[in-house]
């Protein structure tokens, strides 16, 4: 489990600083395209478009890390008052859940961006091709999956080290 966790952790880092790379661009293209709009008054072709696709390709990796580690926000008020079984049961239902929901996301993606491949769909006016960042949001959300799976593997476990310890205290 330990290996398991170090490559998870390993992944959802590499995702992370590409998502930081994302950013980065995104204010380096925005400064570049001001100054050049108001110097020049050449602004950068398709700099809106460009702003877009960074920004959802940089919030899109950043989940994996982010869930790795716990960095969501968790309104847990309802759920601290059952037992500390049924918590662990809750736990475990909602990191399925999670983990169904995102994988079938990053199938309609993937056949999203297939779709857009064949389609030839371009932006409007820089007339980048779309399908690359839509391959790469649901990059970013298989490794929110990855994590998902993690923290479900890790929950069953404690929900059934709960179960055993029990039955040896009886």
């Amino acid at each position: 489990m330990k290996q398991l966790s170090e490559l998870i952790k390993g992944a959802s880092s590499i995702l992370d600083k590409l998502a930081a790379i994302c950013i980065f661009s995104v204010m380096l293209l925005i400064v570049a395209n001001i100054i050049l709009r108001t110097v020049l008054s050449r602004p950068i072709l398709g700099t809106y478009e460009l702003v877009g696709f960074l920004t959802a390709l940089g919030v899109a990796l950043a989940l994996a890390h982010c869930a790795f580690k716990d960095g969501h926000i968790a309104v847990s008020y309802i759920i601290d008052q059952f037992p500390y079984k049924i918590q662990s049961i809750i736990t475990v239902f909602v990191h399925v859940v999670s983990l169904i929901f995102f994988a079938a996301v990053v199938w309609s993606l993937g056949n999203f961006g297939q779709a857009m491949k064949i389609k030839g769909l371009v932006s409007p006016s820089a007339e980048i091709p779309v399908y690359p960042f839509i391959y790469l949001i649901a990059l970013g959300l298989l490794g929110l999956c990855l994590v998902l799976l993690f923290n479900c593997l890790v929950s069953i476990k404690e929900v059934l080290k709960n179960d055993t310890a029990k039955k040896v205290v009886r």
